[in-house]
């Protein structure tokens, strides 16, 4: 039996999956350059399990820094078919206290300086993203962080600012107003490219402060942002190991087949060369 290929973005605090088997450590190349480090491939229960760590080994790059184009890019020329990202969030929210999980189902964009396409130079594709997060991944990312006793949050507004500074106050005040639940650094573009490329994705945000809205809690820093993660850290992992089994053979989502209609370049005038990078995401359409 064909086994799900599964991918793991790795955020602060979680740099390794333990308990795989069958370990292989892949170093790739890809048309945008290098990805934050060395995949590791391995077999987890029924699944096959592909993990990176997001800002590198040993934690080297800012999220500005991060090459997300080739971190997705990577992931899909290895099968995989869903990621499940892990990742440190502010809380916006007196409800999500440090410590809790949600599931985001929902983005703003404040960042400014990164590409967050596969396409340009020469290929025009335009992806729906109504819905960022994949519905079928964050349903069982949920069902298996609630399994494991951990108190979860099935929905959410992720607001994505550029860094690597944390928010001022008026800053934290205004992302409240306008209805936002987590603020983080990293999702927004992981996801836009996780669709672009037809992969399922979906968060788990481990809430580590309150940012510094909050008028009694203490202002986040980065200790204290660490600190939370690595008593999440075994959480996380429960949780991938819960969500596995979950994971349909089959996909029956929208992320499937999100470049069906996507791309509106003639296919005549799409450069050879852009035609052969671009061949592991847009293959079967041309």
């Amino acid at each position: 039996m064909k086994r799900k290929v599964i991918g793991v973005i790795g955020g602060s605090g979680l740099y390794q999956m333990e308990g795989l088997e069958e370990v292989r450590h892949i170093r790739l190349t890809t048309p945008f350059g290098k990805p934050s480090g060395t995949y590791v491939r391995g077999t987890l229960d029924d699944a096959e399990i592909v993990f990176l760590p997001r800002h590198g080994e040993g934690h080297q790059w800012l999220p500005t820094e991060l090459n997300f184009r080739a971190n997705i890019y990577g992931m899909k020329k290895l099968g995989v078919e869903r990621i499940i990202s892990i990742s440190a969030v502010g809380s916006l929210r007196e409800e999500i206290a440090p410590g809790d999980v949600v599931i985001p189902d929902q983005f703003i964009d404040r960042t400014t300086q990164r590409p967050s396409t596969f396409f340009g130079k020469g290929i025009a594709a335009h992806v729906s993203l109504a819905d960022p997060f994949c519905p079928t991944l964050r349903e069982t990312l949920s069902e298996a962080a609630n399994a494991q006793g951990a108190n979860v949050h099935t929905s959410g507004t992720y607001i994505c600012v550029e860094g690597p500074q944390f928010s001022t106050r008026a800053e934290s005040q205004l992302y409240r107003s306008w209805g936002a639940q987590v603020i983080g650094m990293t999702n927004l573009q992981e996801a836009k490219l996780a669709r672009e490329a037809e992969i399922c994705y979906a968060t788990m945000a481990l809430a580590s402060d309150y940012d510094c809205w909050h008028a009694e809690a203490a202002d986040v820093d980065i200790q204290q942002v660490i600190a939370v993660l690595r008593k999440n850290v075994e959480l996380a992992r429960q949780v991938i190991r819960g969500a596995l089994p979950l994971v349909a053979e089959e996909r029956a989502c929208i992320c499937a087949s999100a470049l069906k209609d996507a791309i509106i370049t003639q296919r005549e005038r799409i450069p050879k060369r852009i035609h052969k990078e671009l061949k592991p995401i847009i293959g079967k359409y041309m």
